[in-house]
């Protein structure tokens, strides 16, 4: 059998399979698809390919592309300046928290952007199992601002990682600074457009769609985001997450079922590659290292211990039986953090082990704070029963 073909029938295979076994044992399938990732590399049935590569990026950036559609300008606009201030106060506490452990613990200089990220994403799990609580409203807020920060943490180490500080540098982001200042004339032109005529939308989405138009303009947008970052020579996956923010911004409203659409298409078979691809770059005797084990542990806790201090600000909002709910509910940016490590390795910022380290600790991340959330909530809610 050729490479090729058991690399397909094992991605194929894992695809199908990963949900089922998410099921049995009550964990989320992105970690169960990059462990079973893994096992398939350890016993060759998936290799290094560069076709596999390539459907591996495509993945990553529909992931940001999804990351983007999580973020609606009309709602941001409209936070109340006393919650907007706090949020980027939230931020300022967690990267002030992050840089003195990277330099009291004499770390890499990227633990510095790495330790602070914050992904929405995993917050939709929560969201389906709790419900519109208030502390799960809030986590949306804050997390909101604390992912855009993150995303511009991410375009700005990108360029660092691959200029240094130089001239190129500097140029990279005075590009970024234009290209952004362009993102908001359009934005205000298109804006102004729908609301003179505002045809324009069902002319472009219609209601009775066949053809599924819908998709069609949105992977538009999503490939020319991607053509002209790659044209000014800036990080691509930005592109993709200004893409899917547009999306949303403009286009739930009219077709409200187009952001689940895009989701399931993504997470159906593009996404998972992606994470198949993130198990298969690790290979499991590293991961029976305790040291490299005890790594993955300390950068849980910490990235944990900071977001629960940053919580502290909203005490008055939501009491201190609740506060920490939403550090903890921020202390899971999966993919983020998968994302960022991985453009970090590839760039030789971090070393093979905390490569591994920082992908053992984004699943343990999750089962933590997954387990610690369910017990702090269950324990509430019987308090309350009495």
């Amino acid at each position: 059998m050729s490479e090729e073909i058991l690399i397909i029938i094992s991605i194929s295979l894992i695809i199908f399979t990963s949900p089922l076994i998410s099921k049995l044992t009550k964990l989320p399938t992105i970690p169960v698809e990059i462990m079973m990732g893994a096992v398939a590399a350890y016993f060759a049935l998936i290799s290094d390919h560069a076709i596999l590569h390539l459907v591996a990026e495509l993945g990553f950036l529909y992931l940001m592309f999804l990351a983007g559609l999580e973020i609606d300008l009309k709602k941001l606009l409209s936070i109340s300046p006393t919650m907007l201030k706090k949020s980027l106060l939230y931020n300022v506490v967690l990267f002030a928290s992050s840089i003195f452990i990277t330099f009291y613990f004499d770390l890499g200089k990227i633990f510095i952007v790495i330790l602070p990220l914050i992904s929405i994403g995993v917050l939709a799990a929560l969201k389906k199992e709790y419900g519109e609580t208030e502390w799960i409203k809030m986590a949306f807020i804050v997390g909101l601002i604390g992912e855009i920060v993150s995303i511009f943490a991410l375009t700005t180490v990108s360029a660092v990682l691959e200029y240094g500080i130089s001239y190129d540098f500097y140029k990279t982001m005075a590009l970024f600074v234009l290209f952004l200042l362009v993102m908001l004339v359009v934005y205000k032109i298109f804006h102004n457009l729908i609301w003179w005529f505002p045809e324009i939308k069902s002319y472009l989405m219609p209601q009775e769609d066949h053809q599924e138009q819908d998709i069609r303009i949105s992977m538009a947008i999503f490939f020319l985001m991607i053509t002209v970052m790659m044209y000014l020579h800036l990080e691509v996956a930005f592109g993709a997450f200004i893409a899917g923010t547009f999306i949303t911004t403009f286009f739930e409203e009219h077709n409200k079922q187009l952001p689940h659409k895009l989701e399931h298409f993504g997470f159906g078979w593009l996404v998972p590659i992606f994470f198949i691809s993130v198990g298969a770059s690790l290979e499991i005797e590293a991961l029976l290292n305790s040291d490299l084990v005890l790594k993955a542990l300390l950068i849980t806790f910490a990235m944990i211990v900071i977001r629960i201090i940053a919580s502290m600000l909203f005490i008055q909002e939501m009491g201190w039986n609740r506060f920490y709910m939403l550090g903890l509910s921020h202390a899971m940016p999966l993919t983020l953090l998968i994302a960022v490590t991985t453009i970090a390795y590839n760039n030789h910022s971090i070393t093979q082990e905390y490569y591994y380290a920082f992908i053992l600790a984004a699943i343990l991340e999750v089962l933590v704070v997954m387990i610690l959330i369910r017990i702090i909530n269950s324990l509430i809610s019987f308090r309350n029963s009495n």
